[in-house]
């Protein structure tokens, strides 16, 4: 996809948040950071990229086909910036663990360009759905809209009537956020922002000596990030599973991880079939249960809460209702020895969003054992994250991404 993107235009986004190293000379000083910085800054320079004139939010909505059906969803959300909290003032929940790779990537390109390129996926509740009425009632023709190689509509809608803006803000003031996806991207910006916020903190008095219009505007540019804002109650939200890949194991004997995964789970061996059939038998499955897929064969496994229920005593009560929890704590980490650190550094393990793709890796012989898994609920993420705790790495998959490069939030 990197590379299809780098020959469609010369223009293309991925040349700055994902290029490709072997364009440039390490010898000279030259990254993919630094390339990316000056392409970020000649693109305004020649005019590529514009700047707003006034301040403004955008409407953002995507028309969609449910992977695997026929059934056609649209997401309506914004585009906004939205304040930096630590997780610790309990207004931004995460609700999955980040890995380290990712984070260092963010940083170093954030460092270089000084922008925002991607959007962090934020979710609030609203029932009555009063903020999309806000938005979307009365909306004529999008002011930009594409659809993406998966078939997905993005439509965009320009907001700049104060009036507008001053209803949302006023209907958002007091939800709290959780993170759908962009953890690591909101991470990297919560830290970039408290390295700067020594050198702004003559700036930051208190809440009541600013203004309605001045507390629309972020302390210092650092101390925001760019979000999209979608209702969690909606029923545009799809969640797809995220399937762990273990590769790479010295030694790893089929029969024996079976015989010692015996001790934590029943075992049914399950009729030659492909991807879609063995996550249709999973899918019937309502206490935790998950497939292994090895080179002999597909098993289901479902756990046995006489022996699990130990192992599983440390996690949190919400923590231990989740398959995911089950996978990595008796399967990754006891059976297979791959312990939180090696999971966090994707040591051995790969996830893939394709079940199709995740099966084939393993008769392929490129992979030890595939694991299938049921998707995680909102009910169960909602739980999870407004409680303070924590799923494991890519618990969850939200269908379709967010599209990267419709907005840029520039901090110069």
């Amino acid at each position: 996809m990197q590379q299809a993107y780098y020959q469609r235009s010369p223009y293309n986004l991925v040349r700055i948040i994902l290029g490709l190293p072997e364009l440039f000379d390490a010898e000279r000083g030259e990254s993919v950071y630094t390339r990316a910085a000056r392409d970020f800054n000649a693109w305004r320079e020649q005019g590529i990229l514009m700047q707003e004139k006034d301040p403004c939010i955008f409407a953002y909505s995507q028309r969609f086909k449910v992977p695997g059906t026929e059934d056609v969803k649209e997401r309506r959300g914004f585009i906004a910036l939205g304040k930096l909290h630590d997780y610790s003032e309990q207004v931004v929940f995460r609700h999955e663990q980040t890995l380290s790779k990712p984070k260092s990537d963010r940083l170093n390109l954030l460092k270089a360009t000084h922008a925002h390129f991607g959007q962090i996926f934020m979710l609030y509740s609203d029932p009555a759905g009063s903020v999309e009425k806000i938005l979307y009632e009365g909306n004529g023709t999008a002011d930009a809209e594409v659809t993406d190689e998966y078939g997905v509509l993005h439509r965009l809608w320009r907001v700049a009537d104060p009036a507008v803006i001053n209803l949302l803000t006023t209907a958002m003031a007091d939800r709290k956020l959780i993170i759908a996806d962009g953890h690591h991207r909101y991470e990297t910006a919560l830290n970039y922002s408290r390295e700067h916020g020594g050198e702004h903190e003559a700036r930051t008095s208190s809440r009541a000596e600013h203004s309605t219009s001045d507390l629309l505007q972020p302390a210092y540019p650092e101390a925001a990030v760019m979000m999209t804002f979608v209702n969690m109650d909606s029923d545009g939200l799809v969640i797809l599973p995220t399937h762990r890949v273990v590769h790479s194991l010295g030694g790893f004997d089929p029969s024996a991880f079976l015989a010692k995964a015996a001790e934590f789970f029943t075992i049914e061996k399950l009729a030659e079939s492909d991807a879609t059939g063995y996550m249709g038998a999973l899918g019937t499955e309502k206490s935790p249960a998950f497939v292994a897929m090895l080179r002999d064969g597909a098993y289901l496994l479902r756990a046995k809460a006489e022996t699990c229920a130990p192992l599983l005593a440390v996690l949190p009560e919400r923590q231990r209702q989740l398959d995911l929890s089950y996978l990595h704590t008796i399967v990754l980490d006891r059976l297979l020895g791959l312990d939180a650190e090696k999971v966090r550094e994707q040591t051995n393990i790969r996830y893939l969003r394709d079940a199709g793709e995740a099966v084939e890796l393993v008769r392929r012989g490129e992979a030890n054992v595939t694991f299938l898994t049921n998707p995680v609920t909102m009910e169960q993420l909602r739980e999870v994250a407004f409680a303070g705790d924590v799923m494991p790495q890519k618990s969850t998959d939200f269908f379709p991404k967010l599209m990267s490069g419709l907005t840029i939030y520039s901090l110069d």
